[in-house]
């Protein structure tokens, strides 16, 4: 049954979509790691004894293949000479493409397992979590490994033999980002050297170790990710970290063909885990993200051969062609094709859950190895497909194989004979493709049965959504717009237990197959909530009935069909919007013209300079979504930004005396002059607190980069103001303060503009505090103006007559200032006087729901937290701590929603209207969005492409959960605040000359 209260409701939706939220990894993104392989090496000798593996953190391809142009010398010179020295004479190279997410962990996981990761394997973190799947580090005899405590804790934890992989790590707070990177790669190359002289002893047991065959030697280097997030790709300390590595890496490899006699038994290959946007950020599928280089060369590595001069070899398109290197023929991988060829060069097993593809280009080897080799790739991933169509061959009610692999003249066994005849027959390069055939047919059969249950889970899941927007409109129509119900039953049907009845079989009948197939415990949730909702919906057919009958009986019926028609309109635009936030920039614009046209002429003649602030400020908000999110600092506008807010404060303050009310409850004369002071006082001291956010914040990162770390007394001084501005209008005003009284609405907000100025102008690089500015204004004039429509219709008369009546009583001067309170328990509640949601209703509702998105979209782009600087907490904290940057970046973005949802929640008393019943009607109607964006949720394509879909569906996913939340606490911020009544100058004057 639709649920009584509005608590009920809010609880079931907030189940629904925590679980929902979650099926596009169940459905797109299901994690395919299997067991019970059977392992495959190479049954030849293997062409290397041991392996070096340089993985440059950060290092995107652009930045160590093109040519640098010294401003300072005035020449154009190579950040890495040593490695395109190799790449002219004895290397193999390309371009690894990585895949989402484009972080550290999955971007390791991928080179050295040869594993996609799925991608809610990022939650997982960065330090401490053992790889649960084989790596060419667990096949190795033995491996060391020198960096990061943040990688290489991963794969020595996640180790068959906890004693297989040494490793050697610097400190966690030597990653600072306030000072040049380059000291944590230099930090390796003096342990690696240290470590050679600890192996020179002859017949100690490191040097006999490093002495075997299939060894690993494993070197992160991460200067360069710290001195990009810090400085930026294109600076001068992340390029000159580049040359730093190179002279590094060109030291180690003397220092390995010293200690082995030059045997050309080493295979060194160096590469990068992702790149970085020039933005200093990485995440997403951007490709400055998704690029990064492959060099490999020495033992078992075929060396490009340069083609004639003017002509240009395979490989090559226009992102290489600045180079200079188009006579090097470019092979093109994908980061998991470096495991396999790893694997293979030094004779261990591929690792079991691998699926790259062995890049044959690659290998210098007789073509009876390239053949074998690429036998046992083919194997291994043989191998998985058997384990996968197994498993679904065993739990299936209805099994379906995939096809191509199930004829009877091409099923795997029938192509490992032809592969392996062709071998005996010494046709190597007629069983390469025949291999490489087999590959592609395997990966494609894994990837039908990840998708196996699609259709299935969609379809369940897409009801779910639909009967959800359903079900809570029902009790919307229930509770805020239908009059009361002769009796509770009256909306109910007759069939309500048959019907119950009938759900609860549906739902038996899905849980039995999905006992049978071994589902997830998740798959019986998907389908419990659409169970319930249409069940739910069935058993209020009466109440279908009346509001179609109630519709019948309206004279224009055309009205409602078109408000309802440009209300999902209005959702597919922002829906668009996510993809091209210029759409913002044109609804701002079509506001800003449209709506003082469509007001009535008396309402423009009384509110002239209203409208012309409306016009203006519209307009300057529109600017903000055309700019680029892609932005450098630029502490000017930082500052000019603080100066525009810290001036807002003072003409607050400067006209405080308009809406700071004395104390009600207080007689003394007194100590009331004394109550309004200190509530004047407090707006000037969060303006005070701006002002200095303002200059502070750019002080403060001048100071870091001049210095070369965080100034102790800075640090302290930013967080001791975020902090105090932050907690100001939690301790004044708010319902966490049980003796504070209650506070004239436009008092209150302009407290909790000013003291989340402060952390926000504290934590901008650009243009951003100018946006807070703009966007607050304008949130205030929707108020405003949305208060002077909803009175002028009141004294138009435009209103039922019984609702005049009640307006006429309110606007009486006995009435001036009503106590909107939710808590309040005096007299009758506005919704028993009868004031019910209306169609002009749904335009406060979208405008609530554009400006939220606004709010999101307005300086980045929400989808991608690579698109908000991460410069911006650098003054607060600049030693590395995923958690505690992304909180403040979070903050900071959320910091806009908090402005929102109070203006939003002092419209809705002001109109007079149920207490969150607009805001409910938002939350049943975004799903609209929801839908589209899970079907627009892609697993294949660009991986730009793949990671923005599943951040789309997953901020719609979010959003109603995400709103609740802080509504709640904008809920909590605004109090029980003082709203007039009046109609004059958007409802102030009466308050004004009552008050002041």
């Amino acid at each position: 049954m639709i649920p009584a209260t509005r608590n009920g409701l809010l609880l079931i939706g907030v189940l629904f979509h925590l679980v929902y939220l979650l099926s596009i990894f169940d459905i797109y993104f299901r994690s395919p790691l299997v067991h019970g392989m059977t392992p495959h090496r190479v049954p030849l000798a293997a062409p290397a004894k041991r392996l070096v593996l340089f993985v440059a953190d950060g290092l995107r391809a652009d930045k160590v293949f093109e040519p640098y142009h010294n401003t300072t010398t005035g020449r154009t010179e190579e950040l890495a000479p040593f490695l395109l020295g190799k790449l002219r004479t004895e290397a193999s190279w390309g371009v690894s493409h990585t895949r989402v997410p484009t972080e550290s962990r999955p971007g390791h996981v991928a080179a050295i397992a040869g594993f996609y990761e799925d991608v809610s394997a990022v939650t997982k973190g960065w330090k401490m979590n053992p790889v649960n799947f084989d790596s060419v580090f667990n096949e190795s005899r033995h491996t060391w490994s020198f960096g990061s405590p943040d990688i290489l804790p991963m794969f020595a934890h996640g180790a068959s033999d906890g004693k297989k992989v040494d490793t050697f790590m610097y400190p966690p707070e030597f990653e600072d980002f306030s000072g040049n990177g380059d000291r944590l790669d230099t930090w390796v190359f003096n342990e690696a050297e240290r470590f050679f002289k600890n192996a020179q002893v002859p017949g100690s047991e490191l040097n006999t170790m490093m002495h075997q065959d299939q060894v690993v030697f494993f070197f992160h280097l991460l200067g360069i990710d710290s001195n990009g997030h810090g400085f930026k790709p294109y600076s001068r300390e992340y390029l000159g970290n580049i040359n730093l590595v190179d002279r590094g890496i060109q030291g180690l490899v003397a220092r390995f063909e010293e200690f082995y006699g030059n045997d050309k038994q080493t295979a060194f290959v160096f590469t990068a885990d992702h790149g970085m946007n020039d933005r200093g950020a990485h995440g997403d599928g951007h490709p400055d993200n998704t690029r990064t280089p492959l060099i490999v060369w020495g033992a078992g590595i075929a060396p490009t051969v340069p083609t004639d001069a003017g002509q240009r070899a395979p490989g090559h398109d226009a992102f290489s062609e600045p180079w200079a290197l188009t006579q090097y023929e470019r092979k093109d991988v994908n980061q998991a094709d470096i495991a396999p060829l790893m694997a293979t060069l030094i004779g261990v097993p591929l690792p079991l859950n691998s699926v790259g593809t062995l890049p044959l280009s690659y290998l210098n080897a007789t073509d009876e190895f390239r053949a074998r080799a690429v036998l046992v790739n083919a194997l291994q991933v043989l191998e998985q497909y058997r384990v996968k169509h197994d498993q679904k061959q065993k739990t299936e009610m209805f099994f379906q194989p995939y096809a191509p692999m199930h004829q009877p003249t091409n099923t795997p066994e029938v192509i490992l004979a032809r592969i392996r005849h062709s071998i005996d027959s010494r046709r190597y390069a007629e069983a390469q493709k025949e291999c490489s055939q087999l590959i592609a047919l395997c990966l494609e059969g894994l990837r039908y049965f990840q998708r196996y249950d699609w259709l299935l889970l969609r379809s369940i899941v897409s009801m779910g959504y639909l009967g959800w927007i359903v079900y809570s409109l029902l009790f919307i129509f229930r509770s805020y717009v239908l009059p009361p119900p002769p009796s509770a039953s009256a909306y109910r049907s007759s069939s309500s237990g048959l019907l119950s009845a009938l759900g609860l079989l549906v739902f038996i009948g899905f849980s039995a197959m999905f006992y049978r197939q071994h589902s997830p415990a998740m798959y019986y949730a998907y389908v419990a909530f659409p169970v319930y909702f249409w069940t739910d919906i069935l058993r209020q057919l009466p109440l279908v009935q009346a509001i179609s009958t109630n519709y019948m009986r309206m004279s224009v019926r055309w009205r409602p069909l078109a408000f309802v028609a440009a209300y999902v309109v209005v959702l597919e635009a922002l829906v668009y919007a996510f993809f091209d936030r210029r759409v913002y920039s044109v609804a701002f614009a079509l506001l800003a013209v449209t709506w003082p046209l469509a007001v009535s002429p008396k309402f423009r003649r009384r509110h002239p300079r209203l409208l012309i602030l409306w016009f203006v400020f519209c307009l300057l908000t529109s600017t903000f979504t055309l700019l680029p999110v892609e932005r450098n600092d630029h502490l000017g506008l930082v500052m000019a930004g603080g100066l525009l807010i810290t001036l807002s404060g003072l003409v607050a303050w400067h006209y405080s005396p308009h809406f700071v009310l004395p104390p009600t409850d207080v007689a003394n004369k007194d100590a009331q002059r004394v109550a309004v002071a200190f509530d004047r006082l407090i707006i000037l001291v969060e303006t005070l607190l701006v002002a200095i956010a303002t200059f502070l914040g750019p002080l403060t990162s001048t100071e870091t980069t001049k210095r070369g770390y965080l100034p102790r007394l800075h640090q302290i001084a930013c967080w001791t103001i975020l902090v105090v501005s932050t907690l100001l209008p939690l301790l004044h005003g708010s319902r966490l303060n049980r003796g504070a009284r209650d506070q004239h609405f436009l008092y209150r907000l302009i407290t909790i503009y000013l003291a989340f100025a402060t952390p926000f102008v504290l934590l901008t690089v650009s243009y951003e505090s100018i946006f807070y500015f703009s966007y607050s204004v304008v949130l205030l004039l929707w108020l405003t103006i949305e208060r002077a429509l909803y009175f002028e219709r009141a004294e138009n008369e435009l209103l039922a007559p019984a609702e005049q009546t009640r307006l006429s009583s309110l606007l009486a001067p006995k009435n001036s200032v009503s106590r909107l309170s939710q808590n309040s328990q005096q007299g009758q509640s506005v919704f028993a006087l009868g004031r019910t949601l209306g169609l002009s209703d749904m335009r406060t509702s979208i405008m609530f729901l554009f400006f939220v998105n606004v709010a999101f979209f307005g300086t980045g782009n929400v989808a991608s937290l690579a698109s908000f600087s991460i410069d911006s907490v650098y003054r607060l904290i600049t030693v590395f701590d995923p958690f505690l940057m992304s909180t403040l970046l979070l903050f900071k973005i959320i910091i806009p929603f908090f402005l929102v949802s109070a203006v939003f929640g002092v419209l809705n008393r002001s109109l007079e209207l149920p207490p969150f019943s607009l805001f409910l009607f938002v939350l049943s109607t975004t799903d609209v969005m929801t839908v589209n964006f899970f079907f627009l949720v892609r697993d294949d394509g660009s991986w730009l492409d793949i990671g923005m879909s599943i951040s789309h569906f997953c901020i719609s996913g979010l959003f109603v959960l995400f709103t609740i939340v802080l509504f709640v606490l904008s809920h909590a911020l605004v109090g029980s605040v003082l709203i007039p009544t009046d109609s004059e100058s958007g409802g102030t004057k009466a308050a004004i000359k009552k008050h002041r």
